[in-house]
């Protein structure tokens, strides 16, 4: 059985008195974060991803055509939400950091918009990358997609770095490697945190999803805010159904006193 299942009417009430009473909160997000701001997720049956599904890795590394497929849909992608900004979940978040409540946002997001909402690096640990630039596979120089769509309107191909290697998005493929120093951090953060808040992810995709069970092992308080039911709502101390920003919107415009 789930933990205590809160409806909008009570949710804020009680993440207030959850947040209040934290020392060292951590935000961990998917998908559903973004969604109010235009960015579409990956498993809703009309999703876009459907059919610009992204390349994996091997197929990548190995093909030049399906490189610039790859390319191809990336572009496609990012025209279709060119102008998502930051939602109110994303707000309240870095307020939460600002004020001290939360150490940091593990995020399984490669939109950039807790970047956007004012969080630095320092505080934002990204597991599967970021799609707002690209990098070379083989040196890791960074490379700006400005500068990769003008080339590649141009000419239709594939970009590769000074080095020779393939340059791709700066995201983690199906097949790639997660990166280590951000697994890293994240469970680092994870076992430092006295309240863990899941928001917006299905909590399917590992090993992403492992860090809530890791959290609530390890004596933190685990929230769940969801719209739909995740495999760890069991588990839960606090499981909040509704829409993320009505959720989380008082918190971008208050400091939760302690």
């Amino acid at each position: 059985m789930p933990g205590p299942i809160f409806a909008l009417e009570r949710a804020h009430e009680v993440l207030h008195g959850l947040i209040a009473s934290s020392r060292r909160g951590v935000g961990f997000t998917g998908a559903g974060i973004s969604t109010e701001c235009g960015v579409p997720d990956f498993r809703s049956p009309d999703s876009p991803w459907a059919r610009l599904f992204p390349i994996d890795f091997k197929t990548f590394q190995s093909s030049p055509t399906m490189r610039a497929e790859a390319w191809r849909r990336k572009f496609a992608m990012d025209d279709l939400y060119a102008g998502a900004r930051p939602g109110r979940g994303h707000r309240a978040l870095a307020a939460l950091v600002g004020s001290g409540k939360l150490i940091g946002v593990i995020t399984q997001n490669i939109d950039g918009l807790h970047q956007a909402s004012g969080l630095g690096p320092e505080h934002v640990i990204e597991l599967h990358g970021n799609g707002t630039y690209a990098a070379c596979i083989g040196c890791g120089a960074r490379h700006e997609l400005v500068d990769i769509r003008a080339s590649f309107d141009a000419a239709g191909v594939a970009p590769d770095c000074a080095c020779g290697a393939p340059i791709k998005s700066a995201t983690i493929s199906f097949g790639q490697a997660m990166p280590q120093g951000q697994m890293r951090r994240a469970r680092e953060a994870t076992l430092a945190c006295d309240l863990f808040l899941a928001i917006g992810s299905s909590l399917v995709v590992y090993p992403a999803a492992g860090f809530p069970t890791l959290a609530k092992d390890n004596g933190a308080t685990l929230v769940i805010i969801n719209r739909e039911a995740t495999p760890l709502d069991g588990p839960a101390d606090v499981v909040i159904r509704g829409e993320i920003g009505d959720v989380l919107a008082p918190f971008a415009e208050s400091t939760v006193a302690a």
